[in-house]
C-alpha cells in the first residue's frame, strides 16, 4: 500500500509564488519515479513533471517551464513543486503521482487546490 498525501495549495495572486510538497509512506521504493499533475476545471489531466531518483527530471510541460521547479527529498520520501511567478491559469487540483522505473502513474495523491486571481 503506498500513501501519497500533497499540502501546499492556496490561494494566492498573479505573480505570487507556492511550494507543494507530496509526502509518500507505505510500500514505495525510492527508486520511484515522482511527478506532478494538474487538472483544470473542465480540462483533461496535464502532466507537469516528473523526478526520478537522481534528482534528474523530465521536461517540463512548455506551460511551466521556467517558472516551475521539481526536487525531492529522498530521505524525507517527500518532492516538491515550486512555482513562480503564477497565473490565473495555472488554477487547478495539482496532483502528485508515482510509478516503478518503466512503469506507470498508478499511485496518486488525493489533490491540493491552486487558484490564482488575477
Amino acid at each position: 500500500q503506498v500513501q501519497l498525501v500533497e499540502s501546499g495549495g492556496g490561494l494566492v495572486q498573479a505573480g505570487d509564488s507556492l511550494r507543494l510538497a507530496c509526502t509518500a509512506s507505505g510500500r514505495i521504493l525510492d527508486t520511484y519515479v515522482m511527478g506532478w499533475f494538474r487538472q483544470a476545471p473542465g480540462k483533461e489531466r496535464e502532466f507537469v513533471v516528473a523526478i526520478l531518483r537522481s534528482g534528474g527530471t523530465t521536461p517540463y510541460a512548455d506551460s511551466v517551464k521556467g517558472r516551475f521547479t521539481i526536487t525531492r527529498d529522498n530521505a524525507k520520501k517527500t518532492v516538491y513543486l515550486q512555482m513562480n511567478s503564477l497565473k490565473p491559469e495555472d488554477t487547478a487540483v495539482y496532483y502528485c503521482a508515482a510509478r516503478p522505473v518503466g512503469g506507470d502513474f498508478s499511485f496518486w495523491g488525493q489533490g491540493t487546490q491552486v487558484t490564482v486571481s488575477s
